[in-house]
């Protein structure tokens, strides 16, 4: 408890000191906001991206809105052709698809414990 007051004591403006204090508060907060919140959101855009990149024909997916089907056709311009039921297409874009939703249907599926 007592660490904690002597870091969060105010600078005495009378003695002019305690400027330094605040500098290392100031830089302590912004490497906790920089790896608890900006190194993990870019490193979820950075896989987020690649998956996009690695489907092909075939792939089982799913989109943000909840829409499950099968990659068709994977186009130059950033769609792909889903075929939702047999003889049933629908023209998405890629940034429409969730990786974490296509990811759980896509595991394998595990035996129910006894």
């Amino acid at each position: 408890m007592q660490l904690l007051q002597i870091l969060l004591m105010a600078p005495d403006p009378k003695n002019g000191g305690g400027g330094g204090t605040t500098l290392i508060m100031l830089g302590g907060m912004v490497l906790v906001f920089y790896f608890f919140m900006i190194r993990p959101q870019a490193k979820k855009a950075k896989q987020q991206k690649q998956f996009i990149n690695n489907l092909q024909k075939g792939d089982k997916i799913v989109t943000i809105a909840g829409i499950h089907g099968t990659v068709n056709k994977v186009n130059d311009d950033g769609t792909l052709n889903l075929e939702t039921s047999p003889g049933s297409y629908i023209k998405i874009e890629r940034s429409a698809i969730s990786m974490e939703w296509t990811a759980n249907i896509n595991k394998p599926a595990t035996e129910e414990k006894k």
